[in-house]
Parts: C-alpha cells; sequence; structure tokens
C-alpha cells in the first residue's frame, strides 16, 4: 500500500486578486498540507501541480487571470507540470467558456468547492483544520475573512454572481481562528469580507461587528484589528464605540463609498445620498478625531456627465480623505449596469480617474507635512534597501502610506512595534527615527 509520506506531488498555489482570494488560497495550502503534500505559494520552485486561484472582479482583473491560465497551460503543454487546475471568480462565473477556450485545464472549481478540489488531489477535506490556516503574509499579519458573499444589489457589481449570498461566520469559530493565528506570532488582523457591516444579520438577525470586535480585541497576543470593506448604507455606528473603547481597534476605516453625485449613486443602486455619506464621515470623525478614513470611487459610470464627475471632485477635495483609491467602470456581464450603454469613452475614465489621484495627491502631501514632528507606534514589515519599513495605525499593508527609517543609522526587528519620529514626509511615504 502506498503510504502518504512517500508522496511526490509538489503543488504551487497562485494567487490573484484580492486579500479575499488569499486567505481561499491559504485554505486551500492548509488542506493540502493536512493530506501530507509539499505546497508553496506563488513559487519559481518546481511543482508538477499547479492550481491558479483566479480573480473576476473587472476586465484587467480578468485579463491578469486568462494570461495566468494560457501561461501555466503552455507550461504544461511543454511537459513542465502534469497538471493544471483553476479556481476562484473567473472560473465560478465563466467555467464553461473556459474549459471550451482552454481546455488544457484538468479541472475548473468555483469559489466553494474546495472540497471537490481536494477530491480531485486525492486529498480529504479535514473539518478539524476549520479555523487554522498556513498564513502566506508576513507572520506578524493576517486577513481574517468574516463573511463570505453579498446581499448588496449595486448595479455594477458581479461579485454576488461569484460569490453567492451573504454567510457570516460565527463570532466564536472567528476567535477560534484569531486564538491560532496569534500562537503562530501574528499581531495584526485585518477583517475583510465583500461586505462587513452586514456581518451579523443572517446568523443573530441584527449587525454585530462592534460584538465581534470586543471578542477579537480580548484575543492575547492580537494589538491592532483593521477594518476593511465596510459598506456606508445602514453603517453600524456602534463600530465607533468600540474603536474609541478598545485600542486594539486601530483607528481606520475602508468605506468604499463609489461616487458622491446623488443622481450616480442612484443608478449605481448604492442606496445612500451624498449627504448621508457626509453625515456618516462627520460621525466618524466626531466620535474618532484621529480617525484615518479610506475609501474608493468608481469613475465612468455609464451616464456618468462631466458635471457629475465635477460634483465627485468637489466632495473629494471637501472631504478631505487620509487616502483614496480609483477605478475605472468595467462592463460586466449579467450585472444591472450591463443592460445600459458603456458610453464613457475609455480615455475620459482615465482622465477622470487620473483627475481624482491628483486631488489627493495634494491632500496626502498636506496631511503627511502635518505628521512632521510627530512621534507615532510603527509596525514593520519588512527591511528593503536601505530602509526598514513599516506602517502606522493608519495604514494598511500595500494600499496606504508607509514608514521609511534608515537602516544604518537605526535598528528595529521585522515584525516588532516601535515608537518613530517622522522627520519628513511625501505624498505617500513617511520618513523617521526610531525613538
Amino acid at each position: 500500500m502506498k503510504a502518504r509520506t512517500l508522496r511526490k506531488d509538489k503543488v504551487n498555489v497562485i494567487t490573484l486578486g484580492c486579500s479575499k482570494n488569499l486567505v481561499d488560497s491559504e485554505n486551500i495550502i492548509t488542506q493540502l498540507k493536512g493530506n501530507d503534500y509539499e505546497v508553496a505559494h506563488d513559487s519559481e520552485e518546481d511543482a508538477n501541480i499547479v492550481i491558479v486561484n483566479t480573480c473576476g472582479f473587472i476586465d484587467l482583473a480578468k485579463e491578469e487571470s486568462i494570461n495566468t491560465i494560457l501561461e501555466y497551460a503552455a507550461i504544461k503543454k511543454a511537459g513542465d507540470i502534469e497538471k493544471l487546475y483553476v479556481t476562484g471568480c473567473l472560473s465560478q462565473r465563466y467555467k464553461d467558456d473556459l474549459e471550451q477556450e482552454i481546455p488544457e485545464v484538468d479541472a475548473y472549481f468555483g469559489t466553494l468547492e474546495l472540497p471537490a478540489l481536494l477530491s480531485k488531489l486525492n486529498a480529504d477535506y479535514k473539518h478539524e483544520l476549520i479555523g487554522e490556516r498556513v498564513i502566506t503574509t508576513p507572520k506578524h499579519f493576517a486577513y481574517l475573512k468574516i463573511s463570505e458573499g453579498c446581499n448588496r444589489t449595486c448595479s455594477f457589481c458581479a461579485i454576488p454572481l461569484m460569490r453567492g449570498k451573504h454567510i457570516s461566520k460565527p463570532i466564536e469559530d472567528l476567535v477560534k481562528e484569531a486564538k491560532n493565528l496569534a500562537k503562530l506570532g501574528v499581531k495584526e488582523l485585518m477583517l475583510i469580507a465583500q461586505e462587513l457591516t452586514y456581518y451579523g444579520l443572517d446568523i443573530y438577525k441584527k449587525r454585530a461587528l462592534s460584538e465581534l470586535l470586543e471578542a477579537l480585541a480580548d484575543v492575547e497576543g492580537i494589538e491592532w484589528i483593521r477594518l476593511h470593506y465596510a459598506y456606508p448604507s445602514k453603517f453600524p455606528v456602534e463600530i465607533f464605540d468600540a474603536m474609541s473603547k478598545r485600542s486594539e481597534v486601530c483607528n481606520y476605516l475602508d468605506i468604499p463609498l463609489q461616487h458622491a453625485n446623488d443622481a450616480v449613486l442612484e443608478r449605481m443602486r448604492r442606496q445612500i445620498t451624498q449627504e448621508a455619506q457626509r453625515a456618516l464621515i462627520k460621525r466618524a470623525r466626531t466620535q474618532i478625531p484621529k480617525i484615518a478614513i479610506r475609501t474608493t470611487f468608481l469613475v465612468g459610470y455609464p451616464g456618468e456627465t462631466e458635471e457629475e464627475f465635477q460634483d465627485l471632485c468637489d466632495f473629494v477635495k471637501d472631504m478631505q480623505f487620509d487616502r483614496v483609491g480609483v477605478f475605472q467602470y468595467s462592463h460586466e456581464e449579467n450585472t444591472l449596469a450591463y443592460e445600459v450603454e458603456d458610453d464613457v469613452p475609455a480615455e475620459v475614465k482615465r482622465e477622470r480617474a487620473n483627475r481624482i489621484m491628483e486631488i489627493q495627491q495634494s491632500i496626502s502631501f498636506e496631511k503627511n507635512q502635518a505628521k512632521i514632528g510627530q512621534t507615532l507606534k510603527v509596525l514593520f514589515d519588512r527591511k528593503e534597501g536601505a530602509h526598514f519599513i513599516g506602517r502606522t495605525e493608519y495604514d494598511s499593508p500595500e494600499v496606504d502610506n508607509e514608514v521609511l527609517v534608515d537602516a544604518s543609522k537605526n535598528f528595529v526587528r521585522i515584525g516588532d512595534f516601535a515608537k518613530v519620529k517622522i522627520i519628513d514626509a511625501t505624498e505617500y511615504d513617511l520618513i523617521g527615527e526610531v525613538v
């Protein structure tokens, strides 16, 4: 009888897309390792089996996913890998088309088909591993997915088509997962979901994000808890109470607003007005004076006029957000917006995105300049070239500002906190010295 420990197979899991996909890949890796597979993540090392975890959010993400599948299909055809599997959002959404167009792939799986993927690899889905996770991020921070799916009906968004209806994870399960992560050395949790603020409605019949924050803040070893993807409509303002009461909850909120013009918001089916958005931001800043607010906007939505876009520009100037990201509208099949003409030219979308980012660049510069002379708590992520690089509680990995410290004059350990005095600043970086 062949023993599993003699298995020669090595799997390389390739992750494309967002942090939610990354958590899915980490769960795949955890299950495979629990079945005695040797597994690598986004690795250049040789592996005879490749799993591509795809993104299908917008055109650019779909293009990257398809190109990656084609790249590994060619590698398989050349005989350098034996098996190629595809999972994730693109596979969920376009499985039939992909099977026709790229038949070199051995099997395609949807977003909720991990047991089937494991079965294809003669691996068992181990329920005892739920809540345990091999992390692929630096060991001091990790993403914690608190729910799956989305019940919103935003007209531009295909995520419900790929991820299904909202399903919250019970608080006790998330606390168990957080404790396991803390044992691995994780100090910072990034709470993620398709929509954080809906958390709890399905299983507790009320919005329960504030209760979850309280429970997670009690987990020994967790020093920072950060909130991502909080939908603004019907926002559970008790979150601000938890934020002000618990030092573990970062003064940071990622709240995608998407637009500011009321007519565009209505066409987007965002269930909120500019006035309500302003009131929510005002309340956040009143209750948490030091809060950093990150938001994202979508430009070039069908029918967006120059006047409507200018309304958005004025809103960005007026609200002085700490962090802003911009997406250009992508015409997605089977969404409500797909029924109307994608009438804003690509060059206009690009130009509008650039104008928003130019406005935000000057805001970011002024906000960073104001931090010169302050001493801030910084968590250090890595050493790069001549600098140790970290973040304040107002910054999330990869998308926000970083703090640079001269490695020839200062020493810190990666994964440790340190007090840093800010001595200079650019639009997107702070330069400091360890106190």
